[in-house]
């Protein structure tokens, strides 16, 4: 079965990722097209949409691009269960570090007065907020006023 090749639009729109950022990775060689057409359009496999997902959620993770081009080069070389392993691991340390932050946080959490709570309540995203009143559960303490 011959593997299903995306031009630049197609990409686009599964990556969710625009023409102009997939161009932009194409000329810093994080993306490369797997062909080019008759019409000479670039062509790019499933491996490449792969990747431009994992670029995204790298970026969402703040890596640098740099970071991401070495991160890349170690996963076109390792296994998924080797990937995932890592990722875990990554995961652990980072919960870790937002436990510890949680922990030097809280007693001021507390020191607020109600009105204070709400007010710095209505200051965070609801994502920011959700994630402070889950750390605190873990933590055994009561949710945000």
């Amino acid at each position: 079965m011959e593997a299903k090749l995306y031009r630049i639009g197609e990409l686009s729109r599964l990556s969710e990722v625009s023409p102009r950022t997939i161009d932009y990775y194409t000329k810093l060689g994080l993306i490369e097209p797997e062909a080019r057409s008759g019409t000479n359009y670039r062509l790019y496999s499933d491996e490449t949409l792969t990747r431009l997902k994992r670029i995204e959620i790298m970026k969402r993770e703040k890596y640098t691009l740099e970071e991401i081009r070495q991160s890349l080069a170690t996963w076109s070389k390792v296994s998924h269960d080797e990937f995932m392993a890592s990722k875990l691991t990554s995961l652990q340390i980072h919960l870790q570090k937002l436990e510890k932050e949680a922990k030097e946080i809280s007693p001021l959490l507390e020191q607020l007065k109600p009105a204070q709570a709400k007010r710095f309540h209505k200051l965070l995203t609801p994502q920011t907020a959700a994630c402070i009143e889950a750390l605190l559960l873990l933590l055994g303490k009561g949710p945000l006023g």
